[in-house]
């Protein structure tokens, strides 16, 4: 997308949409993928580790826009975001499928123009005694900036689930999460994460969960976490960024 073309996305949401050239495209798994942006204009807007931007994909003001909005944004966590505020990392997940979001993620190349608009959520950490972790693949390119940010003498626990050993994305400070692998078993309503996170060992009480990727694995590992933990709901955020069959979750 030219410089000079009037943003169809600042039409709609004003201040908020921002333009960007990718630099980087490269994978850091084989089912994750590094996309780096670098913004036109430094970034003003205020930012929490675990928010999230959303790109264009296709034109909102389109008629195909219009009538069916769910299909020209799609939705991805920042990984980093730069001290001078010009440059925005993400990580990618490449699930299976044919979605706009999957398709753009796998062609995007250095020099293409990216519209995106600026960071929204509240999927990000909280006062506590202490912090679980607990997702997928998906979960890992959000949990990673959450951690970051963390307080050094803050207290971790978690579990992380991908495929292999090899689709592990590492984490900033080598955090003491668990690592579970499915091995070709599905990732959806994974009994795999569900048992790892009853073998945990945890405090007594409870302390700040946040669980995310599939949405019913997520559903799965809340319903532990209140029934056989005793934790309140309240202590446990839950973000779906997929489940099979559902667009835009991510």
């Amino acid at each position: 997308m030219p410089p000079s073309r009037r943003n169809p996305l600042t039409a709609v949401f004003g201040k908020y949409a921002m333009d960007a050239t990718i630099t980087t495209a490269e994978q850091v798994t084989p089912s994750m993928r590094r996309i780096r942006l670098q913004t036109d204009q430094p970034v003003a807007f205020p930012y929490t580790p675990g928010q999230h931007i959303r790109i264009q994909l296709k034109d909102p003001l389109s008629v195909s826009g219009i009538l069916r909005p769910g299909d020209t944004l799609r939705t991805y966590t920042i990984w980093e975001l730069d001290p001078a505020r010009r440059g925005i990392e993400l990580r990618i997940h490449l699930y299976e499928g044919d979605g706009i979001g999957l398709t753009w993620a796998r062609a995007a190349r250095p020099g293409d123009r990216v519209t995106f608009w600026w960071a929204q959520g509240d999927f990000f950490t909280r006062e506590a005694d202490y912090h679980l972790f607990v997702g997928d693949e998906t979960a890992a390119a959000a949990f990673g900036p959450m951690i970051a940010a963390l307080n050094p003498s803050a207290e971790v626990y978690g579990v992380l689930e991908s495929d292999g050993p090899e689709h592990d994305l590492a984490m900033p400070g080598d955090p003491p999460l668990h690592r579970v692998h499915r091995h070709g078993a599905s990732a959806t309503s994974s009994k795999v994460l569900l048992a790892a996170v009853a073998d945990l060992h945890l405090p007594d009480d409870a302390g700040a969960a946040y669980v995310a990727g599939e949405a019913r694995t997520c559903q799965m590992v809340r319903d532990h976490l209140v029934r056989d933990r005793d934790w309140p709901r309240t202590s446990i955020k839950v973000k779906p960024f997929w489940t099979p069959g559902k667009r835009g979750l991510h």
